[in-house]
């Protein structure tokens, strides 16, 4: 099972407080671990969203807004894409996170879809189709 794991945004992170080097030192152990294990597929962290926009769909229409947001615990300061055997491994290793903030702090875990979630809906030519994009994104990750 894949899982996105949020580390949610704080005050600190939004007004671009950056990490402390005993923080990144202590994330980048932790990181370690979590590739050692084969559990890391992919994380980053993100720009305070001052720096992001979002676009707000409506039917055909399409408006574009800047950023800061208003509701900080809302926003994602960070990611990673892990591969868990089930959700419960997915919260063993976020206890063993370092806080990812100064103070108080959040992560969140969410769970991918796969795509035997979709049923009928997801045809043999939609699955075919989803194969080949992935493949196309991994040979491009491997050039």
């Amino acid at each position: 099972m894949r899982f996105m794991v949020l580390v949610k945004a704080t005050a600190d992170s939004e007004a671009g407080l950056m990490p402390t080097e005993q923080l990144l030192a202590d994330m980048g152990r932790f990181n370690e671990e979590l590739v050692k294990a084969g559990v890391m597929l992919g994380g980053e962290g993100l720009h305070p969203s001052s720096k992001g926009v979002r676009v707000r769909f409506s039917g055909t229409g399409r408006q574009v807004i800047d950023g800061p947001f208003a509701e900080t615990k809302e926003l994602v300061a960070g990611f990673w894409i892990w591969e868990c055997a089930s959700l419960e491994e997915a919260i063993s290793w976020v206890k063993r996170c370092p806080n990812p903030m100064p103070g108080d702090s959040e992560i969140e875990i969410r769970q991918f879809y796969e795509a035997a979630d979709f049923g009928e809906a997801f045809t043999p030519e939609l699955r075919e189709q989803e194969e080949r994009l992935r493949e196309q994104l991994e040979n491009k990750r491997s050039q």
